[in-house]
């Protein structure tokens, strides 16, 4: 085969295509990227607000979104009142962060299980909230590492966005579980969670409760999916082992991953919306995707993602090729605290 060959892989539950590069040898230099730290000033708000000592949920925005539509839905909107109050200006949702000790600067991987599952619980006790309230449509749990990755803040947290719609790509993800449940008769992460163990070649990690991953068609180099064994939809009604398991998941695959001179990633949950019903056919998980390269022109006048990295080889590199042992706790970002 000619040399940078690619792969044209479609997502079996989206529909979605990836450009995956398969004949390329895997060159480290090009993918091992620290995480920056963010310039605070020495002054790190996450670790004196609110007051107290453990994991804290802090307010940010208490509304976050304006509803405005397209442009001109916008231009009426503004000819029609001048001074309006907030269900007038159609603001909903809200920015809020679990954050972590006071002090707690280290990388996710590095304070252990019972942190992580702290601060799991924290967001599950946040989807039973909103799901209660009834006042939004999702909300989106995610953690943003490194300045590359749009960390805002070194300290160790978990962001909320309360969000007045589902988001596009769960969205995708919800129809596109449900044609799979029609045309297979089998949840499709159910599945993966029984084929990936079997073929062996992305598998990363397993325990009595969950298993980690790396997708068939992996948007991002070193993409890693855990996804718990039990089939559940909503993350609101995780059990305390499915949190356990899943803070060992993330400990082990973002400790693997710190092999890559520890770099900055996205972690975000896809879990079901708090209205509506998609329990037979949706499945919560969690999604790893590191940021070790820029998006080039084909992605964007395409919206074809190209991974760089095939998922075997991305497993095969973490598994048995890079160093050094990724139990060892070590925070690889400059500045981090020791």
């Amino acid at each position: 085969m000619p040399a940078g060959l690619f792969e044209l892989r479609r997502d079996s539950i989206t529909g979605w295509w990836v450009a995956t590069m398969v004949d390329r040898a895997f060159q480290r230099d090009r993918f091992t990227l620290a995480a920056e730290p963010i310039d605070d000033g020495g002054d790190c708000l996450n670790c004196r607000l609110p007051a107290g000592d453990g994991v804290r949920l802090r307010i940010l925005k208490d509304f976050a979104f304006r509803t405005v539509g397209t442009e001109a839905d916008a231009r009426e909107q503004e000819k029609s009142v001048t001074q309006i109050t907030l269900s007038q200006a159609r603001a909903a949702g809200s920015w809020r962060t679990i954050v972590a000790p006071p002090g707690e600067h280290r990388p996710l991987h590095s304070v252990g299980t019972e942190l992580i599952a702290a601060l799991l619980r924290g967001a599950r006790a946040a989807i039973i909230e909103a799901g209660g309230a009834g006042q939004t449509e999702y909300l989106q749990v995610l953690q943003n590492w490194g300045r590359q990755a749009g960390a805002r803040t070194n300290h160790l947290c978990l962001d909320l966005y309360d969000l007045p719609q589902i988001p596009h790509e769960v969205a995708e993800e919800i129809g596109g579980a449900a044609r799979f449940m029609i045309r297979e008769s089998e949840c499709p992460y159910c599945r993966a969670v029984r084929v990936e163990r079997e073929r062996g070649t992305r598998f990363l990690w397993e325990d009595d409760h969950s298993i980690a991953f790396a997708p068939f068609a992996s948007r991002s180099p070193f993409e890693v999916w855990i996804v718990p064994r039990r089939h559940e939809a909503d993350f609101g009604r995780a059990t305390d082992h499915d949190l356990a398991s899943t803070a060992e998941g993330l400990r082990h695959v973002l400790g693997r991953l710190a092999q890559l001179d520890g770099p900055p990633y996205n972690l975000v949950l896809h879990t079901a919306p708090l209205g509506g019903n998609v329990d037979a056919t949706y499945h919560w998980h969690w999604e790893v995707h590191p940021r070790l390269r820029e998006i080039a022109g084909l992605e964007l006048g395409t919206g074809l993602p190209v991974n760089p990295v095939s998922p075997e080889e991305a497993v095969d590199q973490l598994l048995h090729r890079l160093s050094p042992d990724p139990d060892d706790g070590r925070d690889e970002r400059p500045g981090a605290r020791r």
